[in-house]
């Protein structure tokens, strides 16, 4: 009640709306530094940390993962296939590799029956392979028991957990992003939300303090329980609103980038016509 009329007593006195932003909207710069660097920085270090120790006391097994039809873009022009795989062995099952040219034309294929990861040369191993390479109107066939190849995918790939994202920062979690569109992965836009979201979380500051200062400015007939219930209600809807938008970029019905920013844009909206009814 003593910030109501601290606000309404300063206006009564001839300060001008404009000019009572001000310290205000300063705070509110202190207060997205602050939150842009803890999600940024700080949160996911100590998420990262979090989650190793539950790793080790708390979860009694790893994340398991079993899936089957399972196709990758590993490289430029690199497609993977495992008919089936698992983490408990991280072993894949009828292997095969394609390469093409940026023209599209197959450059090689390599089959085997299945792959594995070798722990001690951090390599995967192709057993019982079989390789086509084309050149022109070459072909060359190569066949054998054994043969280690480099991939751009680990084992740990399968067995990520949904909340790996809150323990990247800004660049590993860019890094990761790219990784995972190059891989042709099919959950980029939970991580797309993630990185948009750590932008638009503090820019949110400024918008929530310009309707609680409009809401603020001026008497309401049902007294200040009324400023109140308002300033409550924008502010639990604007965070139901950014969850339920983000629905639809997880869905695909609309890009990420404009599921984020929607709940600003439309409460940005809101702040405005609340400021030009505002007491100046």
């Amino acid at each position: 009640m003593a910030y109501n009329t601290e606000i309404i007593a300063m206006l009564s006195n001839g300060m001008s709306f404009n000019r009572l932003l001000w310290p205000y909207f300063l705070g509110a710069l202190m207060i997205a530094i602050f939150t842009f660097a803890m999600n940024n920085f700080i949160i996911p270090h100590a998420n990262k940390e979090r989650l190793e120790f539950e790793e080790v006391y708390y979860r009694n097994s790893p994340v398991s993962f079993t899936g089957r039809n399972i196709h990758k873009q590993v490289l430029p022009n690199v497609y993977i296939y495992m008919e089936s795989y698992s983490n408990i062995q991280d072993v894949g099952y009828k292997f095969a590799m394609e390469e093409f040219t940026d023209s599209g034309e197959l450059k090689s294929k390599m089959i085997g029956d299945y792959i594995k990861w070798d722990t001690t040369l951090n390599k995967w191993t192709v057993r019982n392979y079989y390789i086509r390479k084309i050149e022109g109107m070459k072909e060359t066939i190569e066949k054998g028991r054994q043969i280690d190849t480099t991939l751009n995918i680990f084992p740990s790939d399968f067995a990520r957990r949904d909340n790996i994202k809150s323990t990247m920062n800004l660049q590993e979690l860019n890094l990761f992003i790219a990784q995972q569109k190059l891989q042709g992965a099919d959950n980029v836009e939970v991580y797309m939300i993630e990185r948009y979201g750590r932008f638009a979380m503090p820019f949110s500051t400024f918008i929530l303090t310009l309707i609680g200062l409009t809401l603020s400015s001026k008497k309401a007939k049902g007294g200040i329980g009324v400023q109140i219930g308002a300033g409550i209600f924008l502010s639990f809807s604007y965070i139901f609103f950014m969850q339920f938008s983000s629905q639809f970029a997880i869905s695909g019905s609309i890009p990420s980038l404009l599921a984020v920013w929607i709940p600003n844009i439309l409460y940005l909206i809101i702040g405005i016509l609340l400021y030009r009814v505002a007491p100046k």
